[in-house]
């Protein structure tokens, strides 16, 4: 009996380590908060014209400067707006806001904005930081809340200027881009309509979901057991899977689906985590955002067609395999993985 009550409560807290609550918020919480206001290592991207455009990361974009690269500082303001309007009783949450202030202001949006409209940095982020930005617009714009207010009317010539690009861009993309990292199509895509309707943008929504629906509505047989590569964070069948899910309606979804990955529809279906052989390497350490983000593709497709929901397993699996690994250890991992498994829990 004894080992039974042990095996029960070991059951018990492996559900309740992948449940987001207070002490898995105060966990993630720290992470971005930690890095957003962290100057260097830093990695800018940066197409340069002349030699009047060296200057430093803070100089350059004075919103998001911090967390190693301007995307990983955006989802890292996404993570702190989540959770502080999630959990209003997170420790040092005054201090934090104060933080927001002091960096989203009209001035820095400003700058922020003159770097996307210069020429040699046009195409910068494109569409991967686009789409954090709209995330993080989206949490801000529906927090009935005065600093989020007042941040997401700061920053919404920021996003105006990148809902323009995209609308630009969109038309001229002949062919999705089915990479595991950060120019994934359908991961900008997916992450850009739920902006669109959160904020009740019809042309934006329309335009995605027309351009989904060109860019992947007759693709077939996705073959999953060529995936993860070895510095992959998304895996390129699943984002995809996600991403028609939102633009289909579920009579169309499993005909598609049905199609695009058969194997899903076995029972019997598996898929095993990434495994990162090194968490101190920049690449390698991708392989705790794909167990992330693949939980998350899972959850959100069970939803959809409910029928499927040993894919939960599947994604439980995931999850657990990178959850206890998101520390402040290693720079690498530290400075966007709370990121990713806050998606995953907040869409379990």
């Amino acid at each position: 009996m004894k080992k039974y009550f042990i095996i029960f409560l070991l059951f018990c807290g492996y559900v309740n380590a992948q449940t987001l609550d207070l002490q898995q918020a105060e966990k993630i919480f720290r992470l971005p908060v930690h890095c957003i206001e962290v100057e260097y290592p830093n990695k800018l991207g940066q197409v340069l014209g002349s030699t009047d455009e060296l200057k430093n990361p803070k100089e350059l974009r004075p919103v998001f400067y911090g967390c190693f690269d301007w995307h990983s500082a955006v989802h890292g303001y996404w993570s702190i707006v989540k959770l502080l309007k999630d959990y209003p009783q997170l420790d040092n949450s005054g201090e934090v806001r104060a933080i927001l202030n002091r960096n989203i202001t009209p001035e820095n949006v400003f700058v922020e904005s003159a770097f996307f409209e210069d020429y040699n940095n046009r195409n910068f982020e494109r569409t991967y930081g686009w789409a954090w930005l709209f995330q993080l617009q989206s949490e801000l714009y529906s927090w009935d809340d005065p600093d989020a207010q007042r941040w997401n009317q700061t920053l919404k010539p920021l996003a105006d200027i990148l809902v323009g690009k995209y609308k630009e861009y969109l038309p001229k993309l002949y062919y999705p881009i089915r990479t595991g990292q950060h120019d994934n199509t359908a991961f900008g895509l997916s992450l850009s309509v739920d902006y669109a309707r959160c904020t009740g943008d019809k042309e934006f929504e329309q335009l995605i979901t027309e351009h989904a629906i060109r860019l992947y509505g007759n693709d077939v047989d996705c073959n999953l057991s060529y995936e993860p590569g070895g510095n992959d964070f998304l895996s390129s069948c699943l984002e995809e899977a996600l991403l028609m899910s939102k633009v289909l309606d579920t009579k169309e979804y499993r005909i598609w689906l049905k199609n695009f990955l058969p194997e899903i529809f076995n029972p019997g279906f598996s898929l095993e985590p990434g495994e990162v052989s090194d968490r101190t390497d920049g690449h390698l350490v991708h392989l705790d955002g794909l167990n992330f983000s693949r939980a998350t593709c899972l959850y959100i497709i069970e939803k959809k067609l409910p029928e499927l929901e040993y894919l939960r397993t599947i994604a439980d699996h995931h999850l657990s395999y990178s959850l206890d690994n998101i520390t402040d250890d290693d720079y690498m991992g530290s400075h966007w993985l709370g990121s990713f498994a806050l998606y995953a829990l907040m869409n379990k």
